[in-house]
Order: structure tokens, then sequence, then C-alpha cells
């Protein structure tokens, strides 16, 4: 099997292609990505070597890179990532997100069309069922009421992916994540920016009063789940993808102190970020129903070996955050 993976390099999809590329299945991996500020070679820097894998540096947008691109390798599968993912980015600046998460999902699916691509799984978030009040959680058929340039953008290329089952009758697949967390995840997002800065002795910004839920998923659980609906998915269908473990950031927050023996002095509440969602809740019955798939890693198992892969990767975050990263993380807690 043939695979283009968009966004290889980034955390999620870097987790996915090692994961491909750790078992022993006769494939081929090709990684299309751009490299912006969250793309990192270094998280593909264990299967560099490989002779299965193949990166190619480029615009998801672009769509005659990208119908070069699968004209020339005529992939039996596209597995989607690539995005502009990160909620506060953006509400500072929300054209990016647009162009990437809504134009470059487009270019893709025209060229899975007009070549043929047999299979197309688009990478999704539970974000765009915006926040869900208890005691519900959400199923596939919930309504989409997103609150962000990020979700919005997402539900909207859900829709067009989905749009090309129906319409072309190609095999589109759309799967729906809840917060991911994991090594070689970018420090923007919360539990790496409260690990490293922990680490570091520094504050430890929570927006609000901090009761936020989330549902937490280890990374390698969310890949194993795309492998599956890869493999067993029906197409035309959504699949939620959950860690069955729902927490409120501060409790998430204080765990991470409690594991790096810091004080909770460190905590510095700041103005929570405009129409922040206040609960996300998702089930994913439909899944382990239809293909087998369990989440594995226990929420403190997975956040022990997360912290444990900070500690030994300093110089790893120290190359990631680069000027760009300084500026953006000024810019959006310096005033709050």
């Amino acid at each position: 099997m043939k695979l283009i993976v968009t966004g290889g390099a980034g955390f999620i999809g870097s987790a996915f292609v090692r994961l491909l590329l750790a078992g022993k299945d006769s494939l081929e991996v090709i990684v299309l990505d751009k490299l912006t500020y969250a793309g990192n070679p270094d998280n593909l820097a264990p299967v560099a070597a490989d002779p299965r894998y193949r990166f190619v540096q480029g615009d998801i947008a672009d769509s005659v890179a990208v119908n070069e691109l699968v004209e020339e390798t005529q992939p039996d599968a596209i597995v989607h990532f690539a995005a502009e993912s990160h909620v506060d980015r953006s509400i500072l600046s929300p054209e990016p997100v647009v162009r990437t998460n809504l134009m470059g999902t487009f270019t893709l699916l025209e060229a899975a069309r007009k070549y043929g691509v047999k299979q197309f799984l688009h990478v999704s978030t539970d974000e765009v069922y915006g926040s869900i009040p208890e005691p519900h959680d959400a199923d596939e058929s919930y309504p989409l009421v997103t609150s962000s340039p990020y979700s919005a953008s997402k539900a909207g290329s859900d829709l067009l992916a989905l749009s090309y089952y129906t319409t072309y009758k190609m095999a589109v697949c759309v799967t729906r994540a809840s917060n991911n967390y994991g090594p070689y995840q970018f420090p923007e997002k919360l539990i790496p920016l409260m690990i490293a800065n922990a680490l570091e002795g520094k504050s430890l910004p929570v927006y609000g009063d901090g009761q936020q839920v989330r549902d937490w998923l280890y990374v390698d659980d969310h890949c194993r789940a795309i492998r599956a609906v890869l493999e067993r998915g029906r197409p035309g269908e959504v699949y939620n993808i959950g860690g069955s473990r729902s927490l409120p950031n501060l409790e998430v927050v204080e765990k991470i102190i409690a594991a790096t023996g810091r004080d909770h002095s460190l905590i510095k509440y700041v103005t929570d970020r405009p129409g922040h969602d206040r609960r996300y809740a998702l089930t994913s019955d439909k899944i382990t129903r239809e293909t087998g798939w369990a989440p594995q890693v226990e929420f403190e198992a997975g956040l022990a070996a997360t912290i444990e892969w900070y500690r030994q990767n300093t110089k790893w975050i120290e190359r990631v955050r680069s000027g760009a990263y300084r500026e953006y993380y000024d810019q959006n807690y310096a005033n709050r």
C-alpha cells in the first residue's frame, strides 16, 4: 500500500508515520508537509533512513504541487492531517486557517478525484461540536456548533470531504478526535506548554477559572484508531475518537505540577480567550463497534511518559522555541 500523509511532520501526523513504519507491512509512506512552525523534521528522525519513507516539502493549498505529487506517486490513500490547528492563533490571525484548512482540503480532494485515489481519510477534531452541556456526549450525528475560526474551518472541511463521497462516490472517511497529548507536541497546546514551563520553573498561564473540561487522548491511541478506520472504516462515515478521560484544565495542570515537583504558586490565571468552549465530550462507541478499536493508554501513564520525554528532550524544546514562537507567546499572553 502507498500512502500520502499530509502534515506528516507535525505532532499527530509524525506519530502516525512512525506507527506505520514500525510494522512489517509492505507499504510506502510519502509525507507532504509545508514545514510551518509546527512541522518539524526532527519528529521524523526515527524513520528518516527507512527506504519505505519519503519526504516532500510542499503546501497542500498549492494545486500545481499537489497534482504533480499525486500524479507521480499514484497513492492508494491520502491521510490528511495537515492543518492550522491552534485556536489562539486562529483568533489572532484567521486567514491562514481558512486557506490551509478549507482551500488545502479542497485542493487535495480534487487531486484525489482527478487521479483516482482509492481512499481519502480526513482527520478532524471534536471542536466542531462546540461546547457540550452536561451530561451529554456528542456522537457523530451531533450538530456542528463552531466557536472559533479554527473550528469553523474544520467543520467546513469535514462537510466538503463528505460531499465528495455523496457527489463523486469517493471513499472518504472523517475522524474527529478529542484533545491529543504525548511526545513531540509543539509547546503551545495546554499539556506540552505546562510541562515545558514547569520543567523550567516558569509561570503556568491558565485561562479563566481553569474549569474548561477536555477529553484526553494519547497520541498513539489516536494513530491506532486512524489506522483502524483506514483498514475497516465505511466510506462516507464519520468516526469519533475519544480517550474516555475528561478532566478540567486546572486539574491537568495540577497533575503536571505534582509530577514535576513544582509549586502551585507557578499558576497564573489569565483572561480567558474569546469564545472559549466550556466542555468537550464525545462518545467513541461507533468506532469501537465497527472496528474494534479502544484506547489503551490510561491518562496518568500517558502523562508520566510524556513528562519524561520532555525531560529527556530539552534540546528539542529549545530548537522548536524559535523567535516566531516567542513572538506568538508574548502576543497571546502578555496582556492577559
